[in-house]
């Protein structure tokens, strides 16, 4: 289980203001279930994840992990306890190749097997022989380094995955192949935790259960179907934008 109890955030803006970005947010997420976090821009989405992860610490409140208080761990020794997290905009590491930060992936003490790697490759679309010795740097599309961090995920096991906008920047075919690793790997895994952030109304109606957040609160929490009504608005009104700048550049 991952239990947050009355998280708060606060972080200083450029201008040097400290702003609130999450408020005394309470939630436990159990195995077994796909989790959707949804939201209007600013909302807090994506520093939860962040927080939950290590990247931000905690300005209240704490995190814990089956049992366990991790506010003070950081992300090195919570990915070690089995937390991951997939960025809506992957790093890339000029210099590094594919298959050394994917051997890296399995976690401390342990490399990915040249097996492993190349099966992890195949399972989001890539194929090993061309992209193996690859450098991550410029010379990979944004979908590129979306589907090698997801095989960087499957190739820890770990117990918690938080997805950050899976479908950003990646073409409908890749996308595809992402909703079926989510549903196939993820969502019949009754011993993991899978969270994703996401505004797409391709992911969230298989989510097992919705988190509407905004102000840094938890305004609403349900199944796609006793939500929908309330992120229906935003989700078309960024399917039209994404319409009309494809529209612009063809």
């Amino acid at each position: 289980m991952l239990e947050l109890n009355h998280i708060r955030l606060e972080l200083e803006a450029e201008n040097g203001e400290i702003k609130t970005i999450l408020d005394d947010l309470n939630y436990s997420f159990l195995p077994g279930k796909l989790y959707g976090i949804t939201g209007q821009n600013g909302g807090g989405k994506t520093s939860l994840a962040k927080a939950i992860m290590g990247i931000y610490p905690l300005t209240g409140g704490s995190i814990r992990f089956n049992g366990e208080n991790i506010s003070g761990l950081n992300i090195s020794e919570r990915a070690d306890l089995g937390i991951s997290y997939a960025f809506q905009a992957p790093p890339r590491f000029k210099g590094l190749t594919v298959q050394a930060i994917l051997k890296l992936a399995a976690g401390k003490n342990n490399e990915a097997s040249p097996i492993e790697i190349r099966g992890a490759l195949r399972a989001v679309g890539l194929c090993p022989e061309d992209y193996i010795d690859r450098d991550l740097g410029a010379g990979l599309s944004g979908g590129e380094i979306k589907r090698i961090e997801m095989a960087q995920i499957l190739l820890r096991h770990s117990q918690v995955n938080i997805f950050d906008e899976p479908e950003a920047g990646v073409d409908l075919w890749t996308m595809q192949r992402m909703l079926n690793l989510l549903l196939n790997k993820y969502k019949q895994d009754r011993e993991k935790i899978t969270i994703i952030i996401s505004h797409s109304e391709r992911v969230l109606p298989l989510c097992d259960e919705i988190i509407i957040i905004g102000g840094g609160k938890i305004q609403e929490i349900g199944t796609a179907k006793e939500v929908w009504h309330m992120i229906k608005g935003d989700i078309e009104c960024r399917t039209r934008r994404t319409c009309e700048v494809i529209h612009e550049l063809v």
